[in-house]
Parts: C-alpha cells; sequence; structure tokens
C-alpha cells in the first residue's frame, strides 16, 4: 500500500475582512497561551479586550486592504510544497493542509478534510521557524486534544530555526535587496532582525524563542559575512502589547540607534515567514515614517519568506527526511536531537545530543 502523508500546516491566521477583526482578536486572547487565567476569567477578558481594541486594529487592517494577506499567503506556500513534493514519489503520496490558530480554517474544519485524505501518517509543521510555546506548541496541543482520530501515527516538526535551506533563504533575500542599493557599501548599513516580542516573564520561565531567535540570526550572520566582511547588526523585537516587560531591545530602539550611528537600517522580518499585519504595517509604514521624522538616509524592509524557492525546499526537506522515519517523535528540523540548552524546560523534544 502507498504510504500517504498529510502535512499539516501550522499558521496564526488573521482577519479575512473588517468584521471578523473583533472575533479573531477574541480567539487570540481567549487562547491561556496568551493569557494564562482559568475560565471563565479568560473569556470575559478576552471579550473586554477584544472589544476595547477592535476599532485600533480595524484601522491597521484598513490600510492593507481591509483584511490580512495571510491566508492567501500561506494557501499558496502550501501549494508550493505540495509540487514540490510530488517530484519525490519515491516517498510516497503527500497532501498539503492548513490550521490556523485564531480564523479560518480552522483545525476542526481542516480535520475533516484529512480524514477523508486517509492518511497512513500525519506531519505537523508550524510556519513559526522558531519555537515558542505562545506559537507553535499552542498549535500542537490543539490538535492533540481536537484531532478525532488517535490511531494515525503523528510525527512533529516543533523548530527549525538553523536548518540549511531556511538560512540560504533569508540570505538569497538580503543579498538579492542589497543589489538594489549599490550606492551603499555594507559598513553603512546596520541589519535589524525583527522577531515578534513576547512577555519576558515567558522567556524566563523556560521558552527557548529568544535563544532559537538568536541562532537563526547567528546562522545568517555567518554566512553574509563570508560575502560581504563584518557585519554590523543587532536583534530586536517588535509588537508589544500591555503592561508587562517585554523582551528587548525594542524595535524603536533599535532603529533610534541606527540612525544615531548614522547607520542605514536594513530590516529583517526574521520569525515572520509571510507578510502581514507586522511588516505591512508596522515595518513598512510606522517605524519607516519614523525613520524619515529622524532623518535616515534611507529604509531597507527585507522581504519575508513567503514562498521563496529556499525556503520551500527547506520545508520539503524537512517533510520528507520526517515522514522516512520508522517511529512517532519530536524533531528540530530533520533531527531528533533537541539544538535547545536543557534549561529551556518548555522545549517539547526530549532527545538530548549526546555530542
Amino acid at each position: 500500500m502507498t504510504k500517504k502523508t498529510a502535512i499539516l500546516l501550522f499558521n496564526l491566521g488573521g482577519p479575512d475582512n473588517l468584521d471578523a477583526v473583533k472575533p479573531f482578536l477574541f480567539n487570540l486572547f481567549n487562547d491561556r497561551a496568551i493569557i494564562n487565567l482559568p475560565q471563565p476569567f479568560r473569556y470575559f477578558l478576552a471579550k473586554f479586550i477584544s472589544a476595547r481594541r477592535n476599532k485600533k486594529a480595524q484601522e491597521i487592517y484598513k490600510q492593507i486592504g481591509g483584511k490580512s494577506p495571510i491566508f492567501e499567503l500561506t494557501f499558496a506556500q502550501s501549494e508550493s510544497l505540495e509540487k514540490e513534493l510530488s517530484f519525490h514519489s519515491f516517498y510516497g503520496d503527500f497532501k498539503v493542509f492548513i490550521a490556523m490558530r485564531y480564523w479560518n480554517p480552522r483545525l476542526k474544519e481542516t480535520a475533516k478534510k484529512i480524514l477523508d485524505y486517509k492518511p497512513t501518517q500525519i506531519i505537523l509543521l508550524p510556519l513559526y521557524p522558531q519555537f515558542s510555546s505562545s506559537t507553535t506548541d499552542s498549535s500542537i496541543k490543539e490538535f492533540h486534544e481536537n484531532f478525532p482520530d488517535k490511531t494515525i501515527p503523528v510525527k512533529t516538526i516543533c523548530c527549525y530555526p538553523i536548518d540549511e535551506n531556511f538560512i540560504a533563504a533569508h540570505f538569497n533575500l538580503i543579498a538579492q535587496k542589497l543589489l538594489k542599493f549599490p550606492q551603499y557599501k555594507i559598513n553603512e548599513m546596520r541589519l535589524l532582525f525583527s522577531a515578534h516580542g513576547l512577555p519576558q516573564k515567558l522567556i524566563d520561565a523556560g521558552d527557548p524563542y529568544v535563544f532559537q531567535v538568536k541562532k537563526s540570526t547567528q546562522k545568517i550572520v555567518e554566512k553574509l559575512q563570508e560575502k560581504y566582511g563584518e557585519i554590523d547588526f543587532s536583534i530586536c523585537y517588535q509588537s508589544k502589547v500591555g503592561p508587562l516587560k517585554w523582551t528587548s531591545p525594542s524595535f524603536e530602539q533599535e532603529l533610534h540607534r541606527a540612525i544615531l550611528d548614522k547607520k542605514i537600517p536594513v530590516i529583517i522580518p526574521i520569525a515572520f515567514t509571510g507578510e502581514h499585519s507586522e511588516t505591512l504595517v508596522e515595518l513598512d509604514i510606522e517605524y519607516k515614517e519614523m525613520a524619515h521624522k529622524l532623518k535616515a538616509r534611507d529604509y531597507i524592509r527585507i522581504p519575508a519568506l513567503n514562498s521563496d524557492i529556499f525556503y520551500i525546499k527547506s520545508l520539503s526537506e524537512i517533510c520528507l527526511k520526517i515522514s522516512a522515519e520508522s517511529e512517532e517523535n519530536i524533531f528540530c528540523g530533520k533531527n531528533k536531537n533537541r539544538i535547545c540548552p536543557k534549561n529551556f524546560k518548555f522545549c517539547p523534544n526530549q532527545n538530548h545530543s549526546k555530542t
């Protein structure tokens, strides 16, 4: 019998019209991984926050056509991945599905399609390269709590922050963009690797997200230095909400610092694999306006990965390697052994390297 592998892509999701903004926000804040309160307190707080933020969030989405582009971009990624996998029939048949965490298509809807496909195994593949309990782990838990058929073998990819093709995708997008600015030398630039921020208490409790963002950045910088020589760069975090202390430094701080140092900021969305409001509004509109007000010489933004050929190759090779494994497991990219040190207790992969 031919092996049939269902690959389930996890992504955040986003409102597909302005009326969807409020329920999208409610779904987000009603997730225990986002607000760690018991019910019904979390429910009522999510209702309050989503109502309070609805108007402001709608104004954000109005700037990019009245909706998030995340579904269309994720669908394009799924089609590209399925096409790439179709060239490897030796491994069996592959079909790629999408489940959004906070908007459509939700897991329950996608689960029915997976069951209709009758797979012999399922691979859970997050579109979050760096693991966090607030993103990847939340989606994985939702799957295991709600997927109706517990007999189908499930293999989980928890992260792939240093996969060689993932790194190559970022490197090539940066190199291609810099070719459009021949008037600047590399030592006139500062690369700002921007990731979505998290409450610092989550990191302190053992979430490996910041550690993995640093590992991704380190690998990309090493590859850039082979081509350009010494690279001036920093890692920063955006999209802070609420009064809690968040991961630092903030994007705003690093943008100010770069301009004060007479550097041209080059923005790299290191943890975003598709364009959405944080890139298209925060980075492309709000912070670009700030940079111009601060008299920046220029403002260069590298695209998110979207359906970049190297990124799709990264996902494809990971899936092919995992599909051939004989046992269910949690994998860091293509590998069984985790990349996180033992102190990151939120890491779901318990297989430590012996090297």
